[in-house]
């Protein structure tokens, strides 16, 4: 029964989340307008976009592995990118709506992250595990540049006259997607301990930290493992038989 109630409480979350999201949105437009005017990209702003766009390159990259066509993939990403935390909280939600009620009563964040078309696959594609530690390092450092030049450059961000009303919805935009990312974290750690810490760190680093976070995962995979494993917690590759057949 807490595993029904944990994929309820997921939907729940979720759209929940969405709601806000669509609430800040529509709010935002009516009290300043749209966000397609130069005096709004503001140093702090363009870092955090960048930020927040580095962080939907995992979420597309999921939303792309699930998706059994490149059409509807394609069509998710697009709609990820325009529109942000509304689509990831809408995509998550109806993957959490597809579960069996025998699926969400095994562990619905496994399944919510599997493809729907099969269960791990032992016969996987080439690997392109080294390629994905190379981009997310990329990213990573991009960010931590982005993030060194913006304080160079412009300052601390912990300033009054910063919090314009894009500024603010932005951010929630950016805390609703960290918040799908923390859940997958909390999923894939092994003590609270250390989903508490890496948490943390998402909230405190932004998309730095969750580059940081799936190089390490993609330093536990050899380089002829599927890269699609580094959704899955070690539990979930033991028990169907992924430690055997690649570890």
């Amino acid at each position: 029964m807490a595993i029904i109630t944990l994929a309820n409480g997921l939907k729940t979350l979720f759209c929940v989340l969405g709601c806000v999201m669509t609430a800040t949105l529509t709010y935002t437009i009516s009290i300043d307008g749209l966000p397609f005017r130069k005096e709004l990209l503001t140093p702090w702003m363009a870092a955090t976009l960048v930020d927040f766009f580095i962080n939907v390159v995992p979420l597309a990259t999921w939303v792309t592995y699930k998706e059994s066509n490149w059409i509807g993939a394609m069509l998710w990403v697009i709609l990820l990118v325009c529109f942000g935390s509304i689509t990831t909280c809408a995509y998550i939600f109806v993957q959490l709506l597809k579960l069996s009620s025998q699926e969400s009563l095994q562990d619905p964040i496994y399944h919510a992250l599997l493809r729907h078309s099969s269960s791990l696959e032992h016969e996987g594609k080439s690997s392109s595990v080294v390629i994905a530690r190379i981009v997310f390092s990329v990213l990573g450092f991009l960010m931590l540049g982005t993030l060194i030049y913006t304080l160079l450059t412009d300052g601390s961000p912990f300033r009054k006259e910063l919090l314009t009303p894009w500024m603010i919805a932005t951010l929630i935009d950016f805390y609703i997607n960290v918040a799908a990312l923390s859940v997958w974290v909390a999923y894939k750690e092994s003590s609270w301990v250390g989903a508490f810490f890496w948490i943390i760190l998402f909230i405190c680093l932004g998309s730095i930290t969750t580059c940081a976070y799936i190089v390490l995962q993609l330093f536990c995979l050899s380089s002829q493992d599927p890269i699609y494993l580094v959704l899955f917690n070690s539990g979930n590759r033991a028990e169907n038989g992924y430690e055997k057949a690649y570890g």
